[in-house]
């Protein structure tokens, strides 16, 4: 289970306030989305040769940790081809029934999105692939020994499927889209132009030097940068004049307890248990999730891809291990537990 924690990359659809946002904020055509070039100019050229062929533009499929703009990317090429966009997600399509009535109500170069497309149940995968291939779709009508198989076909359109798991995609799926792609996460200078683009539409006033500090501390990852930037909008509106400075920003980002790097309190105490109780390591997953009071999945889904990314956790056959690049971070060395009380 996932825990609510601001430097938390996945989309919380319960709330419906970030959803709002997420809405307000994301981009509708190539011009306003910033980054991902060269994911951009492959699409764009797709788009163009569909166009100018009058035909729907190819199976795409959208990959890379949660955060980076796979669906608004959908909703991107969707704006750019014109065709109107259906969204579902994986988990939602329960029966094979539920995906060919989808199916069957698309028009002609219409899109139909599929969020989590890995988790899709294999009965209902199966129906896809024909129906992505031939733009054909097989239903049983009635029961029993009198039960037929009646053959369906579809208009053109084109499936999006979105992922953070593209190696949990069965292959005779994954080989159906003939456009596979995925999303990086992106540089400081283009996380400041979209804080500032973000604090344009949600009329927030903040600085440079500003923009600068949240982008630091928002793993490279827009919707991490958005959340951070609702919460300085907010230190700044109650403690300071509503705009943001330096000084409000890094007070704020002090009172979420996020470092310079991104880390927050949940990182520093996963990290910590390694160092100070088994001398940085190795030691099994297990433990780790014991001494955090942690779910071992909350932990490989949560906290260990950033802090690999960082450099500062490994994984080996004998269990993870710190790094030097952790030590020097948290100014500890294994064993040393006199500054635990001012880290956490």
């Amino acid at each position: 289970m996932a825990i609510d924690r601001i430097v938390d990359a996945s989309s919380d659809e319960e709330d419906i306030e970030e959803v709002q946002v997420e809405e307000t904020l994301r981009p509708k055509d190539f011009e306003s989305y910033i980054g991902q070039q060269k994911l951009k100019d492959n699409i764009q050229l797709a788009i163009k040769a569909a166009k100018q062929r009058g035909d729907a533009v190819d199976h795409v499929l959208l990959h890379g940790p949660p955060g980076l703009g796979k669906t608004t990317m959908a909703w991107v090429i969707a704006n750019e081809m014109q065709a109107q966009m259906r969204a579902t997600s994986g988990p939602a399509i329960e029966r094979a029934g539920d995906l060919a009535s989808m199916l069957t109500n698309l028009q002609e170069g219409d899109i139909l999105f599929i969020d989590e497309i890995h988790r899709l149940n294999r009965s209902v995968e199966e129906i896809l692939y024909s129906a992505m291939e031939d733009y054909k779709i097989d239903i049983m009508v009635g029961k029993g020994p009198s039960a037929k198989s009646l053959r369906l076909d579809l208009p053109k359109f084109t499936i999006i499927g979105a992922t953070t798991r593209a190696g949990s995609l069965s292959a005779p799926l994954r080989d159906r889209f003939g456009m596979l792609h995925r999303l990086e996460f992106y540089s400081e200078p283009e996380m400041v132009q979209i804080l500032r683009r973000a604090a344009t539409i949600l009329d927030i006033k903040i600085d440079d030097v500003s923009a600068k500090q949240i982008a630091k501390r928002s793993r490279l990852t827009p919707r991490i940068a958005n959340r951070l930037l609702k919460r300085v909008r907010d230190y700044a509106q109650v403690k300071g004049d509503g705009a943001i400075n330096e000084t409000a920003a890094l007070a704020a980002l002090k009172m979420l307890e996020i470092d310079e790097l991104g880390l927050d309190k949940a990182d520093r105490r996963v990290l910590l248990a390694i160092i100070e109780d088994y001398s940085g390591g190795p030691v099994g997953l297990d433990t780790i999730a014991a001494l955090t009071a942690e779910e071992r999945t909350t932990i490989e889904d949560f906290y260990e891809p950033y802090l690999m990314q960082l450099g500062f956790l490994e994984r080996t056959p004998r269990g993870r291990k710190t790094t030097r690049k952790a030590h020097k971070h948290l100014n500890l060395t294994p064993g040393d537990d006199d500054k635990q009380s001012k880290l956490l």
